[in-house]
C-alpha cells in the first residue's frame, strides 16, 4: 500500500519527501500513519529497483532538498500493479481505496474495468463480520445493537459502492 501510494503520487508530479509524506498521510494516515522510519526505507527500495530517482534542488531556505521523480520503469510498475490488483488489493477496504485513488493512471478503460469487476465480484459474495457456524449473519439476526450497527453501516456502504461500480463500469463501456 505504501509503495503503491509513493508510485501513484510521484506519477502525478515530482515531490520532495516531506510533501510526499503529507499526501500519503492525507490518503491513508487515519488508518496507517506514515512515519519517516517507514517512508524513507520504502523510497530507498524503489530507488534501488530503478523505479524512482532523487535529485538535489535548491530549497526555499538555504538547505537543498531531495526531489523524487518517477522513472519510466516506475510509471510502468505503477500501471502493472494497478492492472494486476487482486486478492487483498480488492478485498481490503483500505488497500482498495489506495488503489482506487490511482486507478485513473491505468490508461486502458478495459483494464480499469477488469479491476472494478474483481471488486464487484468480491462485494457480491455473501459475507458478514459475524457467523453462526458457516452461515453469515445479517444485521436483522443480531440482538447486539453495536454489531447490528456494524452490519447496517457495512450494508449501506456496500450498496453505495455497488451502485457506483455498476455506473462506472457502464461509463467505461463494460458491464
Amino acid at each position: 500500500m505504501l509503495e503503491l501510494s509513493i508510485l501513484g503520487f510521484l506519477y502525478e508530479t515530482p515531490l520532495h519527501g516531506y510533501e510526499l509524506r503529507k499526501r500519503i498521510t492525507a490518503l491513508t494516515g487515519h488508518v496507517r500513519p506514515v512515519g519517516e522510519s517507514t517512508l524513507y526505507p520504502a523510497i530507498k527500495r524503489l530507488e534501488k529497483a530503478g523505479l524512482l530517482v532523487r535529485e538535489s534542488q535548491p530549497g526555499p531556505a538555504a538547505a537543498p532538498r531531495q526531489v523524487l521523480t518517477l522513472t519510466p520503469a516506475g510509471r510502468d510498475e505503477l500501471r502493472r500493479r494497478l492492472a494486476d490488483a487482486e486478492g487483498p488489493d480488492v478485498t481490503d477496504e483500505n488497500r482498495w481505496f489506495t488503489l482506487l485513488a490511482f486507478l485513473r493512471h491505468l490508461d486502458d478503460p478495459d483494464a480499469q474495468a477488469a479491476v472494478l469487476r474483481r471488486r464487484l465480484t468480491f462485494l457480491e459474495e455473501p459475507a458478514s463480520f459475524f457467523y453462526d457456524g458457516e452461515r453469515p449473519l445479517r444485521a436483522e439476526d443480531l440482538d447486539d445493537p453495536f454489531r447490528h450497527g456494524i452490519l447496517a453501516i457495512a450494508r449501506a456502504t456496500s450498496r453505495a459502492e455497488l451502485t457506483w461500480l455498476h455506473s462506472t463500469l457502464t461509463s467505461l463501456g463494460s458491464t
